[in-house]
């Protein structure tokens, strides 16, 4: 509480202002796209955009939103994978997907072979849980699945706003520059050992702040446990994603609660 005083000069209390993370739950549907532009970002990434009149009332209100991305295979059967919705123009009626290119995997085969005017189809949101970006300092970290989540964080922090960010990648060449106006420390680690000891040894700052991670489940059980027991974050401003499974298809789990 903080005093403030009226014209009178009465003493009032006034309540500090308190964050609220916002769920929003959107109507499902189903959009059929079409590719338009295909961008190789470095030998494990793939942006692909898409288009179509139905993408213009595209909502997307949280960079940690997954949308369902569906293709047919080359035997005709329905694919479907989740995504970050990472930049959406409603003006051009266009969203743009980065896809991980994994060793193997339908979704990663697709990707690599993606050439404008394929179709595809596209699955929600189903909502968004819209983390405030006035927290005193953000916490960004993960394995590749989660790089286009952080890099759509990235971008929507204001010059003055203070991001840690931690990025497990199996190659070196797929380190790149992460475009904001924030003041973002970025770490890049090769491992996933290594990627929980860079977590363990992270000297969180002061203040409060929101911790966000997501990656492969195991991984993300770790990691949660090394930012309650370890760093002591507040499970009330924490968020832990599974994004993958090792040897599982199609898995998608919070691990927050």
């Amino acid at each position: 509480m903080r005093g403030d005083t009226d014209p009178a000069g009465v003493a009032h209390d006034t309540p500090a202002r308190t964050r609220r993370i916002e769920r929003v739950r959107f109507e499902l549907r189903r959009r059929e796209v079409r590719v338009e532009r295909v961008q190789r970002l470095s030998p494990g990434f793939i942006g692909v955009t898409f288009a179509d009149e139905s993408l213009h009332d595209f909502t997307s209100l949280s960079f940690d939103d997954h949308v369902k991305f569906m293709f047919q295979d080359a035997r005709g059967e329905w694919v479907r994978r989740d995504y970050t919705p990472l930049r959406h123009d409603a003006v051009r009626g266009e969203l743009t997907i980065e896809f991980a290119l994994h060793a193997q995997g339908p979704a990663s085969d697709w990707a690599r072979q993606a050439a404008v005017g394929q179709t595809a189809a596209i699955g929600g949101p189903r909502g968004s849980m819209s983390v405030p970006a006035d927290y005193d300092w953000h916490l960004l970290a993960g394995d590749a699945s989660a790089l286009p989540a952080i890099e759509r964080r990235l971008a929507e922090l204001a010059s003055g706003a203070r991001a840690i960010v931690l990025v497990e990648v199996a190659d070196a060449a797929d380190c790149r520059h992460l475009g904001t106006a924030a003041d973002a420390q970025v770490q890049w680690v090769h491992g996933r050992e290594h990627w929980l000891r860079a977590l363990h040894d992270l000297r969180l700052p002061a203040g409060e702040g929101f911790a966000w991670c997501a990656g492969e489940a195991r991984t993300m059980r770790e990691a949660r446990e090394l930012l309650t027991g370890h760093h002591g974050q507040p499970r009330e401003r924490l968020k832990v994603a599974a994004y993958w499974k090792q040897g599982a298809a199609d898995f998608h789990e919070r691990l927050e609660d």
